[in-house]
């Protein structure tokens, strides 16, 4: 036996109104403010606009609605049964677009800083300082590129690039780390201890930087500059990166030329020593420089480019002394 009773009631179904009819939406952040703070006064701060402002924002609100949605008192105010119902759901969702768009501001705001140089000036200058650099400013994510060409730093995304380059090419804002100082290295294993004349080369093994844009990294440039004549080596090794060189020589396969300030780390440690007279003034004019892709950078592009100007003062006083 089936028992056939009343049907229930089907629930009412909510009509939502069509999105062009939401023009109010800026009033309801008015509005919501007073309900959080039932005080016109306050919220007004908090919106940082006056109190006669706020209040037509839910005047004009109660207006699009067709209702009362506070009860006005003498200094006191309270929400009708319709704003108190309006409030509980804007309050909501309008507390859920702050969080929202705070995470996406804060995940822009903590976008990596770029950093661009050439293959030595990273593997040589710039890995070994970049623990200090993390001790400094454990927050800031900064990104490096090892690339001997010449980018585009705005196209490719790059907030600085340290280039070595002529004054007179250098970017307009850009900042004089550091020149170089060139005198032959060497491993102390080696035992060359002073070499005083170009026939105490005929013993070593010359390594040798095989590019002949810069001809002041050249041995026989170098010889003359510093009045030594023509060298007969027992060997000559070439190699196209001048890290590759500068790590050969800390290997102890022969002598360098190399560039003080970038090697100074190496010389510290003891993996590498001066076994020659420095060079300190040559042909070239070209330095080390700090370009920056904008003029008025974020604070972490900021924070990196200071930083690498003081490392650069203090390679200067270091290799001065």
């Amino acid at each position: 036996m089936r028992f056939v009773g009343p049907r229930p009631c089907a629930k009412t179904r909510r009509v939502p109104i069509p999105l062009a009819q939401l023009s109010y939406l800026d009033l309801l952040r008015g509005f919501v403010a007073v309900g959080r703070r039932m005080s016109i006064t306050l919220a007004a701060k908090d919106l940082h606009l006056t109190q006669s402002a706020v209040s037509r924002q839910v005047l004009a609100l109660e207006e699009r609605v067709g209702t009362l949605l506070l009860e006005r008192g003498y200094r006191s105010i309270a929400l009708t049964p319709a704003g108190e119902k309006l409030f509980r759901v804007a309050d909501d969702v309008i507390g859920q677009l702050q969080e929202v768009l705070g995470d996406i501001g804060a995940s822009a705001a903590a976008q990596p800083v770029r950093l661009t140089a050439s293959i030595g000036v990273t593997g040589l200058w710039l890995v070994p300082r970049l623990k200090n650099f993390q001790q400094l400013r454990p927050g800031v994510d900064l990104r490096i590129s090892a690339h001997n060409g010449v980018l585009d730093l705005r196209r490719e995304g790059i907030d600085l690039a340290i280039r070595y380059t002529a004054p007179a090419l250098a970017a307009e804002g850009s900042t004089r780390l550091f020149g170089h100082s060139i005198a032959p290295v060497a491993h102390p294993s080696l035992g060359l201890r002073r070499l005083s004349s170009a026939q105490a080369l005929s013993a070593c093994s010359l390594l040798a930087y095989d590019d002949s844009t810069y001809p002041w990294l050249q041995w026989s440039d170098w010889l003359i500059s510093v009045g030594w004549g023509p060298a007969t080596p027992r060997s000559v090794q070439h190699f196209n990166q001048y890290d590759q060189v500068i790590q050969a020589a800390a290997d102890g396969q022969g002598v360098a030329l190399g560039r003080l300030e970038l090697i100074q780390p190496l010389l510290d440690e003891g993996r590498l020593e001066q076994v020659g007279p420095t060079r300190p003034s040559h042909a070239s004019d070209h330095a080390y420089w700090l370009v920056r892709a904008d003029e008025h950078p974020r604070e972490d592009v900021r924070v990196v480019a200071d930083w690498l100007e003081a490392e650069a003062r203090a390679c200067r006083v270091t290799t001065d002394r």
